[in-house]
């Protein structure tokens, strides 16, 4: 492999064809069905398949087919197969994967920016879903693109595009079942989604973990009432919230206080998060938006990764009943609602740990309140299996090769890709190679997410050195 001809070659894609494409896969607000419950009847899941089918079609590989398929009443999944170009050949395969679903809006975007619209800064382009995930069936074709351009053997890939990763993949499975003999056996998968500590050199993801959300809700009275002649007699649900919420959490150290939640952490992933504290220091929060002031929750940098990939945590994603400060009036509310989102580690099963959560809840409320959680499906999380000596040799130089020389670095994320799972109980013994573009600052799901273009390409790169070694492993 000639390492610099390779590089010419991906960045000339990138430029040329890659961030046109993504520049109008951005504009399509594609949202995930979780947020947008008429997405087929809106038409913006066909239409960013539709985008994609077309691109890889433009630049298909010989032999290669490319087909969008749907099962009825679920999101449609892109379906390519590519086959071998070396002598080895038969069901083994590597299985590329992506999304084509996207996160809402938020709020929050800069001057100039704005979800739908694409714009390059510095190097940069700005848009919802580019960089989580639009980008990962360009780049997964390009790999193998780039291979081809120097006639380097590879064995066949299969690459999925799903759309419902970002509603927890609930129609993931039944692709998976319904195109088993077409996918095959896959030796090796690759996951462009997922993030990267700094631009600065390759990341690998060892661990995922796992997501349950539900929803908290406390009733009081029927209808709301004057404040003046209600409180003090009957208890605000606003107070009863709290009161419930604290039998989950600290609220003054934000720690979870059911063992359910809770997995060992195994002293390897302790050992990466160290070495990766070392290499990010300081940004592993600094690259948060955090407000003037405001200090991590630890001073080890350690510490935070693994609070962040190995321990339970609970967001409070959205509110109910709450009117906004315009609309306040002097009511006690009947009612107050919380969306709750708990992280848990890998290892957790999330059924057990959502019966864990409602007991908690609703066990012996305040003033006979009526308190209720109702936990949504929820997903696990992973822990890779041990890295093979020949992915661990390719990891490292491809790192080399496409990051000026600095070698590959390992850690968890805190969030979640359901079909790392599934693949890892369906295939055991499979390799996983799961790295992507979600740097410092990039804020996938909040405003002004990025995709660095840069990093895309020596991504891509990278993708097309693991493919090549994987043909050649012993």
């Amino acid at each position: 492999m000639n390492t610099e001809q390779l590089m010419r070659f991906v960045g000339e894609v990138w430029d040329k064809s890659i961030v046109p494409a993504l520049c109008e896969y951005i504009r399509i607000p594609n949202k995930s069905p979780h947020f947008d419950k008429e997405w087929e009847k809106h038409g913006h899941m066909d239409a960013a398949a539709e985008l994609m089918r077309q691109w890889c079609e433009a630049n298909a590989l010989p032999g290669m087919k490319t087909e969008i398929v749907r099962l009825p009443g679920r999101t449609p999944l892109l379906f390519i197969d590519v086959p071998a170009t070396g002598e080895k050949n038969g069901k083994d395969c590597v299985l590329m994967y992506g999304h084509m679903d996207k996160q809402p809006e938020f709020t929050g975007w800069s001057e100039g920016l704005a979800p739908w619209t694409p714009v390059i800064r510095n190097g940069r382009l700005y848009g919802r879903g580019g960089a989580d995930d639009g980008y990962a069936v360009f780049g997964s074709l390009l790999a193998l693109k780039a291979l081809a351009e120097q006639n380097i053997p590879r064995a066949r890939c299969v690459i999925l595009i799903e759309g419902s990763e970002e509603s927890g993949s609930p129609d993931l499975p039944a692709y998976v079942d319904a195109l088993a003999d077409r996918i095959g056996d896959p030796s090796l998968v690759v996951c462009l989604d997922a993030e990267c500590g700094n631009y600065d050199q390759f990341w690998c993801t060892t661990s995922l973990r796992g997501n349950l959300t539900g929803t908290l809700r406390v009733d009081v009275l029927r209808e709301g009432v004057h404040s003046g002649m209600a409180s003090g007699i009957a208890a605000s649900s606003m107070r009863i919230a709290r009161q419930v919420l604290d039998r989950v959490e600290d609220s003054a150290t934000g720690r979870i206080k059911l063992d359910a939640l809770f997995a060992k952490i195994p002293e390897d992933r302790v050992q990466q998060a160290q070495a990766a504290a070392k290499a990010l220091g300081t940004e592993v929060y600094r690259k948060l938006p955090m407000v003037e002031g405001m200090q991590p929750m630890d001073k080890d940098p350690a510490e935070l990764l693994l609070n962040s990939t190995w321990r339970p945590t609970l967001s409070t994603t959205g509110v109910d009943g709450i009117p906004s400060l315009p609309d306040a009036g002097n009511v006690l509310r009947p009612y107050t609602a919380f969306k709750l989102s708990f992280r848990i580690p890998p290892g957790v099963d999330p059924e057990r740990a959502g019966a864990a959560l409602k007991e908690a809840f609703e066990k012996d409320s305040p003033y006979g309140a009526k308190v209720r959680y109702e936990a949504d499906p929820g997903a696990e999380g992973w822990n890779a299996p041990s890295t093979a000596p020949w992915l661990a040799s390719s990891i490292s130089s491809a790192s080399k090769n496409f990051f000026g020389g600095k070698d590959a670095m390992y850690m968890g994320i805190g969030g979640t890709i359901p079909f790392m799972g599934m693949l890892n109980v369906k295939f055991p013994k499979t390799q996983f190679l799961v790295t992507g573009v979600l740097g410092p600052q990039s804020n996938a799901h909040g405003p002004n997410e990025f995709l660095d273009i840069e990093t895309g390409k020596k991504v891509t790169a990278c993708v097309a050195q693991v493919v090549a070694d994987h043909y050649r492993r012993a």
